[in-house]
């Protein structure tokens, strides 16, 4: 299966899931208390290694790293702000997070290591690099609305 099909696997996974109701825990693999929420992203994703040894987005992505990191911090509460409809630095007219629109949001497209990205796929220490069932997860924050939750 091609790596487009992951995904489209993964996201029709948490989309079923989701309209059942049933625990995301199997699918969010290695971060099995992640929810499509800001809290829950920010908490098991950008603050803590996961149990597959990926590195805690903040290793790099902090107050004294920020200026190498492509200007991004994604500690503390300014986090959000820093994602959702910011500016990419390094990529003229691309956004972050762009709410409803998981496709067009640059930090989906690091993620996935798509193509025409600026710089190395996310996370740069990987891999590991996030789970398909992971990025779906965050991909459907972003569609909900990519809510301060």
């Amino acid at each position: 299966m091609t790596r487009s099909g992951h995904y489209l696997a993964a996201a029709v996974l948490i989309i079923c899931t989701a309209g059942c109701d049933e625990n995301l825990r199997d699918f969010a693999g290695p971060t099995p208390d992640l929810h499509p929420t800001f809290t829950s992203i920010q908490q098991d994703i950008f603050n803590t290694t996961d149990s597959a040894a990926r590195a805690a987005c903040t290793t790099c992505h902090n107050t004294g790293n920020a200026a190498v990191a492509g200007g991004l911090n994604l500690t503390g509460t300014g986090a959000y702000a820093a994602l959702v409809n910011a500016p990419s630095r390094d990529k003229p007219g691309a956004i972050r997070v762009i709410p409803g629109d998981p496709d067009g949001s640059y930090v989906i497209q690091k993620l996935e290591g798509a193509s025409g990205i600026v710089g190395q796929r996310m996370p740069q220490s990987g891999p590991p690099f996030l789970t398909p069932g992971q990025i779906a997860i965050i991909r459907r924050w972003i569609a909900d609305g990519a809510a301060n939750n």
